[in-house]
């Protein structure tokens, strides 16, 4: 086990408070940094309920050096980094692709200038599958060329690959884990902490279960004409406890690792399409959805779902919950929130 505290950071978003959750559980001790830009201390406060402790909080900008630096000298016994602190709205990147660069790369590039001079060695980065852009074969391993990147976002993290790559080869003492992230879904079952959109959600699952308990008039599905067996698009939906249990994992397993720099799929393996999702909503809910097909999307992949051996092998990881159980618990999380 990682000694001294685990710094994460976008620790009060969405992934990050269920993973404080997980690292709880393990024996760490977490420290979380956010700027609260995309998030609020209610993610964080429900993780403190599931836990039956208090975590440590900063509101910090990654961004700035200073800050950071001032973070590590208050917290000298900081060992490691698990980096989720990014933008990761696929439509907004194509909007603001600036905004994306700036954030996403500047709060990466600015925590490494301090985890060097404070000589902490060890990262666990918050990656995603859309640095494959629309693969040519599925399902995809850890060795599938990139493509170019479909969005800034998906652009961002493949920087922030490359990146990382070359610093593991200028800095002999740095260790990187770079978990690439299919498609979180789902929430803590006990309905205390769940995907939060501050605004219109982003993604999948949120606008669903909005659509369904009334706040929005419908949920809209973009395409189908795509060359998948039904005409929209085929992903690979992850429970995102799974999830959290990954990174505790690579924090666990790193020292373990062949390479100083190794990338990882996390994902089921098991393909979905959007209208299977929206079908298994209804089942396992008995609610009915209000939904009609629009135009696609610009950035959309078609499809894409990940080859998880590595996975196993690497982390002794793989996913235990189901797509119904993830739609169950986002669904009790979003009747939880709009009482």
């Amino acid at each position: 086990m990682t000694p001294g505290k685990v710094l994460i950071t976008g620790g009060a978003g969405y992934i990050g408070t269920h993973t404080l959750v997980e690292l709880a559980a393990s024996g760490f001790e977490p420290l979380v940094v956010d700027d609260l830009s995309r998030s609020t201390r209610r993610l964080i406060e429900g993780a403190e309920r599931i836990a039956g402790r208090k975590f440590l909080f900063e509101k910090i900008d990654c961004k700035s050096s200073a800050q950071l630096k001032t973070l590590f000298e208050r917290h000298p016994d900081i060992g490691s980094v698990i980096h989720f602190a990014a933008f990761k709205s696929v439509n907004e990147s194509v909007e603001k692709p600036l905004m994306y660069y700036q954030n996403n790369i500047g709060s990466l590039t600015s925590l490494l200038e301090t985890m060097m001079e404070f000589s902490v060695t060890k990262l666990v980065f918050s990656s995603s599958c859309t640095v494959y852009g629309q693969p040519d074969k599925i399902p995809v391993t850890e060795l599938t060329p990139f493509k170019d990147p479909e969005t800034p976002y998906g652009a961002s993290k493949q920087i922030g690959e490359r990146l990382l790559q070359d610093l593991v080869k200028a800095w002999k003492d740095l260790q990187v884990v770079s978990l690439r992230y299919f498609n979180p879904i789902g929430a803590h079952s006990s309905g205390l902490i769940g995907e939060l959109p501050l605004d219109e959600p982003n993604n999948l699952v949120p606008y669903i279960t909005q659509t369904a308990i009334g706040k929005r008039k419908e949920l809209i599905v973009f395409g189908n004409d795509y060359q998948t067996p039904d005409g929209s698009c085929l992903r690979d939906f992850i429970h995102v406890m799974d999830l959290a249990t990954a990174h505790v994992q690579a924090l666990k397993m790193m020292d373990s690792f062949p390479q100083r720099y190794e990338a990882i799929n996390l994902g089921t393996g098991k393909p979905y399409s959007v209208l299977e999702l929206v079908n298994a909503f209804m089942k396992v809910t008995g609610v009915k959805l209000n939904y009609k097909i629009g135009k696609r999307r610009v950035g959309d992949i078609e499809k894409v779902y990940a080859d998880p051996e590595k996975s196993r092998k690497l982390l002794n990881w793989e996913t235990v919950r189901t797509v119904e159980e993830a739609l169950l618990d986002a669904w009790n999380w979003e009747k939880n929130i709009s009482k």
